[in-house]
């Protein structure tokens, strides 16, 4: 991970790890279907943020950093009902460095 990044996490969250466990957190405890999204506001502080269905943090003013995707349609062929396997296989595939490009 880019030490942009980490110092960015780190800043916003405590540490990366918590940022992690924040951030899975609300992937699993969003209830139906949306988007758990990694955000930037004007003053450059990241957060996280839960969407519902369609909602979209741009329309608040947030500039997207990172997303999962828990619809169903996205994990239920590999994972079937199992959304915390698919997050845990998420953070395997994340590309920090694209992340890092967005801050």
């Amino acid at each position: 991970m880019p030490a942009k990044l980490v110092e960015a996490l780190t800043e916003s969250f405590g540490s990366v790890d918590t940022f992690k466990e924040l951030f899975t957190k609300a992937a699993l405890g969003l209830f139906g279907s949306g988007w758990v999204w990694l955000v930037m506001d004007k003053e450059h502080k990241l957060s996280i943020v839960q969407e519902s269905n369609a909602g979209n943090p741009l329309t608040k003013g947030l500039t997207p950093v990172m997303v999962i995707d828990v619809w169903e349609h996205a994990y239920y062929i590999d994972y079937r009902n199992r959304r915390a396997a698919y997050i845990e296989a998420f953070w395997k595939v994340v590309d920090w460095n694209v992340v890092a490009g967005r801050i």
